[in-house]
């Protein structure tokens, strides 16, 4: 009856599935004992004629003595089963940890053994066999000894293997006694049905409340935004332009883009870039907004400005060359997730443009904090790449190749590329714009886009799409660089994080919303000066 290895997950099902058929059969008996409406009790079954007046002799139930007693015992089946269960793995879980495997075993079969026992006794008639009811319970008590003793021992006793033995015969006599209710399965399917259909609603409703809290901000900073937005406009014009405009463009400083309509966000990036420079001075940070924020965002560096660092701000609208329909074109039916719709996001394919006087330059998202130095990257010998990136798969991590991002069923795709070849990961790059302009990369990316736009070839997002546009123009940066997942992934080690030069909070839980990962929020809270009178206005709080 019991198989050894892994006959523990098999009799686990098997006692679950004897638990679902006594409560069930027992419902049924609870209905067949309950009184008609006119008063009789129901039929004992063929040739068992009827109880209650007319019924040959028979006694009459009442509705307090039929209906009560079985519907509290019936209530508290279920209960009772999951309660001892709970106790005896709270008690016994230590102690067999601490046991030799073939004790584990042997104690673990018992346990199921314990379980089948009590389901049978529960599922047991009061008109039933006294005499197996009363063997159930003494084996019941016995084996609850025989876990208790042997829980941490080096070996199970013989007198132990008896009991587990005598319990067999018992359980074999239950099982006869009171075999599978066939008529109960296709009520049981209904139940599981009815479960899962639950299970799925509630999944979905999560999801919903999950997609809402990533893509509303919080209050506060729909609050800042307003006043921010409020006191750029208040301003005399002279005074919304920032010093040093003439230098921006100079080669020989360590250029930093940044695209994004989030203000606190960009706010991390810029304090932490600048926290951790070693010469802060020779750094200009490039941000490239909406329209809608581009207010806000020069009124946060206006008030807090990042030096002795320079910067500067501007909106898409200033870039005249971008096609008429840049800031909708990336709209997709079904996808209304603005990670995926953003046209900032695909402001990354026109860098050369974005930055005509630079050679190379350093792009990070809004959702990363830099925790070294990061000057090394324009001393890289970029072998006539165009960029640079830390790879995000390894042997046992498949989704991270280019066959889970774009549809290798197309020809176009198949013939180009290798479905195994690892895929690479944005958020952190040091781009070599002269290469990209000398290999005409954007021309590249207008024409895989406009070949997206007939099929459908990759999955929603700039991430798949720039797999293909830099296939074979990536060259691999160490993983120190650049650590992802802060976003997601809850097992990330504090010895990895404090390494990186970058981390990044790729995925959902965006540190600025209150569904981050707690254990993530201090890297990027201490770069925001929670005494600011914006944020303390706004009620924004680490």
């Amino acid at each position: 009856m019991w198989a050894a290895g892994g006959g523990r997950e098999s009799s686990a099902a098997a006692v679950l599935r004897v638990l679902l058929i006594a409560t069930a059969c027992g419902f049924v008996f609870a209905l067949l004992h309950l009184p008609l409406p006119d008063g009789r009790a129901r039929s004992a079954g063929p040739g068992g004629g009827e109880r209650g007046a007319g019924g040959g002799g028979g006694v009459r139930l009442s509705a307090q003595q039929g209906r009560i007693p079985e519907a509290r015992r019936l209530s508290v089946v279920t209960e009772e089963i999951d309660v001892q269960t709970d106790e005896i793995a709270a008690e016994e879980d230590e102690r067999i940890s601490k046991s030799p495997p073939d004790t584990k075993e042997k104690i673990w079969m018992m346990q199921d053994q314990l379980l089948m026992a009590k389901a049978y006794l529960h599922f047991a008639s009061p008109q039933g066999s006294v005499h197996l009811v009363r063997e159930l319970r003494l084996r019941i008590k016995e084996i609850e000894r025989a876990i208790s003793h042997s829980s941490g021992g080096t070996h199970v006793p013989a007198s132990v293997l008896q009991k587990m033995k005598a319990m067999e015969l018992t359980l074999s006599k239950a099982q006869r006694t009171y075999p599978r209710c066939s008529q109960m399965t296709s009520k049981l399917r209904a139940m599981m049905h009815n479960s899962e259909e639950l299970v799925r609603a509630h999944q979905s409703e999560s999801s919903f409340l999950e997609q809402v809290a990533v893509r509303t901000l919080p209050k506060g900073h729909h609050c800042l935004a307003m006043q921010l937005t409020a006191e750029y406009f208040s301003l005399d014009p002279i005074k919304r332009e920032f010093p040093k405009r003439e230098s921006i463009q100079l080669d020989g400083y360590y250029h930093y883009a940044i695209f994004s309509d989030n203000v606190l966000a960009s706010a991390v990036v810029v304090n932490s870039t600048i926290a951790a420079s070693k010469d802060p001075g020779r750094i200009i940070l490039h941000i490239v907004t909406d329209a809608l924020n581009y207010p806000a965002m020069m009124m946060w560096f206006l008030t807090n400005p990042p030096t002795p660092a320079a910067i500067q701000i501007k909106s898409l609208d200033d870039l005249k060359w971008l096609p008429g329909d840049f800031s909708s074109r990336f709209k997709m039916k079904g996808v209304r997730d603005p990670r995926y719709t953003s046209a900032l996001n695909h402001l990354r394919f026109y860098l050369p443009e974005v930055f005509p006087s630079l050679s190379k330059v350093v792009l990070l998202d809004h959702d990363v904090v830099v925790q070294n130095e990061l000057t090394g990257l324009w001393d890289l010998d970029m072998k006539g790449k165009i960029i640079g990136a830390v790879e995000t798969c390894t042997s046992s991590e498949g989704y991270h190749r280019l066959d889970s991002l774009v549809d290798f069923s197309n020809p176009n795709i198949f013939s180009k590329l290798d479905p195994k070849a690892c895929a690479f990961a944005f958020g952190m790059n040091i781009f070599d714009l002269n290469e990209w302009r000398k290999q005409g990369l954007t021309e590249t990316y207008h024409k895989w886009f406009q070949l997206g736009k007939i099929q459908k070839l990759w999955k929603a997002g700039s991430l798949p799409l720039s797999q293909l546009i830099f296939y074979n123009k990536t060259l691999p940066l160490d993983h120190r660089w650049h650590v992802l997942g802060l976003g997601h992934d809850f097992s990330i080690g504090r010895n990895e994080l404090e390494c990186a030069s970058v981390i990044h909070y790729s995925g959902k839980l965006k540190p600025w919303l209150e569904i981050s990962i707690p254990k993530y929020r201090d890297y990027w809270n201490r770069y925001l000066n929670y005494d600011n009178p914006h944020l303390q206005q706004c009620n924004i709080h680490g």
